[in-house]
């Protein structure tokens, strides 16, 4: 039961509990892409929009929610997160935003009137037990992914402190 919880192959409660008993604090680890199959455009919306990356190849330590799309930080540590968008040809451009507690931090922006083109950024952060940070699809923009997984989310804990 621990193996399938740990490489995210269970997903309950108990698991939940399992892992954060079991697993040493300092493991925290998370890679997804926006789509688990298929392709498609989200967007435009009327509004900001915090984006569920479905796809999870890692979750050690199950500090991010694919439910959610929020990463809720552990323990008090720097950690470090990347974020790559795709954007697909059109009126509207490609803007994600990387959102601490609430507060803009960073943002990727796209915009290509035909063809693909990409856009990524990254930070560390040090953020506090409880902290989080979630992607965010700003208002009237648009994001792309495929079964390529160009539009993904990633984070790890560097060092706790």
């Amino acid at each position: 039961k621990l193996r399938e919880c740990y490489f995210q192959k269970a997903s309950s409660s108990i698991c939940d509990v399992v892992v954060k008993l079991l697993i040493p604090v300092g493991q925290v680890a998370f890679s997804a892409s926006l789509l688990e199959s298929g392709s498609g455009t989200l967007g435009p919306i009327n509004a900001h929009t915090t984006l569920v990356f479905k796809h999870v190849v890692s979750n050690i330590g199950k500090a991010y929610s694919p439910h959610t799309g929020i990463f809720t930080a552990p323990v008090r540590g720097a950690y470090h997160f990347e974020f790559y968008i795709m954007a697909h040809g059109g009126s509207h451009a490609s803007r994600v935003g990387l959102v601490k507690n609430g507060e803009h931090v960073f943002n990727a922006l796209e915009h290509q009137t035909n063809g693909f083109g990409t856009a990524a950024n990254g930070v560390t952060l040090l953020l506090e037990a409880g902290d989080v940070v979630f992607l965010r699809l700003w208002e009237n923009h648009v994001i792309f992914d495929d079964g390529s997984h160009f539009s993904s989310f990633s984070g790890h804990l560097l060092f706790p402190m």
